[in-house]
């Protein structure tokens, strides 16, 4: 980031005035700094707008002329001169050795003080700072946007228009496969693959000053150990910080547009080899398939089922789209499977009624009223299959076009729903049982005995409290605990007969 010689002299507020060095106002000033050394140089770097009053200025216009040679010297952009205190005005013998050499003499009158200078120069640096920043904000969505919507070549597009520069995809040959704006021609070409080739011993990004003055910057794309390529930027000067993330970023995007095709061979080939296993062996092994199905977990290794039944198959086909449509928005991977009108699907054990309510959100309101679903509880990834048994029977009792139904919403309800008391009643004790069961486990309490106790004693506190040899708090604080940690109601009379049959069940 610089700040041109001229654009100081255009500020009216600063009464800056140019007293000599036309020649040098294309200078820019990367620093402002004020000094009164006699001797500055060894603390100079170049590019500084050096403000001085000449308190200490040499009193012979030789020994003035040096010190004015020393500032060019050393790349000073350009010299302010403080009038109105060691000096009342620029000597003449500094503006003569200023257009000698080209180095622009600003006079600062008085009544502007060197801090104002100062400030504006690290002002103007800060806003070209903030907007290269900005401009690289803007430019990396439109790359991302690009890579999706047309591939490499839009990227290298976007990458040439947010750098000013032309941009080069090369293969690991050194053939170009992209180029924006326009293709080089062989000299500069040629240029390039020297830097590619003096770059083979491992380095993954190189500089190199082209005959022409240009700036040539080579990357290699590659993920891993694996190269696919390079992307080479040329441009007039030397690239910016900013325009290097954006070409960082701009080769991140490439790698991966490079890598969709190796990875979806291999899951390809994966899912071929898996399949051909099955036709060529007598001894199933679902090793595979666990392994295929365990993305489908959260990072507990917990899953959901989700069953929706539809009314007719063209229905159903129209569900399978919006779950795979909605599983595709979020960027998940789709476990599911439509057999006749009934789709099943597995999910995250995070997700939630919501989540799956969502899933079926982009039906129309009138086909939504012919869908019933049920959502599983949380079951570990070895219980899939009870988790899709779950969610078929919560699908079972669901009414059409309602809000999925959660298989522990069942409790109260199931044995009016379901012929086959005895599995209703298993599933149950899983969902409800077990969880009570677990924490007695882990805690050392007594909180399964305790539900039946209350439950065989229909409610009544100071009999299930007489029957556990504890008092009737205890025993409230007890059921409080259970009502917490499985989510019911136990004042719910359907509740507590269901829950009482469950546990008969699990202990019989």
């Amino acid at each position: 980031m610089t700040v041109p010689v001229r654009w100081m002299l255009s500020q009216p507020d600063l009464a800056l005035e140019l007293r000599g060095g036309a020649a040098g106002l294309g200078n820019e000033i990367t620093f402002a700094i004020t000094t009164e050394l006699s001797d500055p140089f060894r603390w100079l770097s170049g590019g500084e707008l050096l403000l001085t009053t000449g308190l200490r200025l040499p009193l012979t216009a030789a020994d003035r002329a040096r010190y004015l040679r020393g500032l060019d010297g050393v790349g000073v952009a350009a010299v302010g001169f403080g009038t109105g205190l060691s000096h009342p005005e620029v000597p003449e013998d500094l503006v003569a050795v200023a257009d000698d050499l080209g180095l622009p003499l600003l006079e600062v009158p008085l009544p502007t003080p060197f801090a104002a200078v100062v400030k504006r120069v690290m002002n103007r640096l800060a806003e070209q700072e903030y907007e290269s920043v900005l401009r690289a904000s803007r430019a990396q969505p439109r790359m991302t946007r690009a890579v999706i919507s047309g591939g490499t070549g839009a990227t290298v597009r976007e990458l040439a228009m947010a750098t000013s520069a032309t941009v080069l995809l090369l293969d690991l040959s050194g053939r170009v496969l992209e180029h924006h704006p326009a293709r080089p021609d062989d000299e500069v070409l040629g240029e390039v693959r020297d830097v590619l080739a003096a770059g083979t011993g491992g380095a993954s990004s190189s500089v190199s000053l082209a005959r022409s003055g240009a700036s040539i910057t080579v990357q290699q794309i590659s993920v891993g150990s694996t190269p696919h390529g390079h992307v080479a930027v040329i441009s007039p000067t030397a690239l910016s910080h900013v325009d290097q993330i954006l070409l960082g970023h701009a080769n991140s995007l490439l790698a991966l547009d490079f890598e969709k095709p190796a990875r979806l061979r291999v899951a390809q080939n994966q899912l071929n080899s898996h399949a051909l296993g099955l036709l060529l062996t007598d001894d199933r092994d679902l090793a595979p398939a666990w392994e295929q199905i365990r993305g489908a977990a959260d990072a507990d290794g917990m899953v959901r089922g989700l069953t929706v039944v539809a009314e007719t198959l063209e229905l159903a086909q129209r569900v399978e789209s919006a779950v795979a449509a909605a599983m595709d928005t979020v960027g998940r991977q789709l476990f599911s499977r439509r057999h006749d009108t009934r789709i099943t699907v597995l999910l995250r054990g995070t997700d939630d009624v919501d989540f799956a309510r969502s899933m079926l959100s982009a039906l129309p309101p009138g086909t939504r009223k012919a869908v019933r679903a049920g959502l599983s509880g949380r079951r570990e990834l070895s219980g899939v299959v009870a988790a899709i048994e779950q969610s078929q029977l919560a699908a079972s009792a669901a009414e059409a076009g309602a809000e999925p139904l959660e298989f522990a919403a069942l409790t109260g309800s199931a044995l009016l729903a379901f012929s086959a008391t005895r599995e209703v009643l298993n599933s149950l004790a899983d969902t409800m049982i077990a969880p009570i069961d677990d924490y007695d486990r882990v805690n050392g309490t007594e909180l399964l005995g305790s539900l039946r106790a209350f439950l065989e004693a229909n409610g009544h506190w100071e009999s299930a409290a007489a029957a556990m040899g504890v008092h009737r708090h205890t025993l409230r604080s007890r059921m409080a605990r259970i009502e917490a940690l499985i989510d019911c109601r136990l004042d719910v009379a359907r509740v507590r007969a269901e829950l009482l049959l469950a546990i008969i069940a699990r202990q019989s």
